[in-house]
């Protein structure tokens, strides 16, 4: 199992929601790839809507251009 910490670069505002710089999620996979990109990133989409209520995908930041993907173990 991996855990990785994806973290929210840069403020966008698009579909009537606001990401601000710097919102982060700590997730837990199977697999020791890059979450964003596994199973069209679902485990990621899933923490931002438990811990900001915010659909990451909608917003259009579920990408690895928006997101900052840390390795933690």
């Amino acid at each position: 199992m991996a855990r990785f910490l994806i973290t929210t670069k840069r403020m966008k505002s698009t579909n009537g929601i606001r990401i601000e710089p710097g919102m982060s999620v700590e997730v837990i996979t199977q697999s020791m790839g890059n979450p964003v990109n596994t199973n069209g990133g679902q485990c990621v989409v899933d923490a931002f809507m438990r811990k900001y209520g915010i659909d990451i995908k909608k917003a259009g930041c579920l990408n690895n251009v928006e997101l900052n993907v840390e390795q933690l173990n």
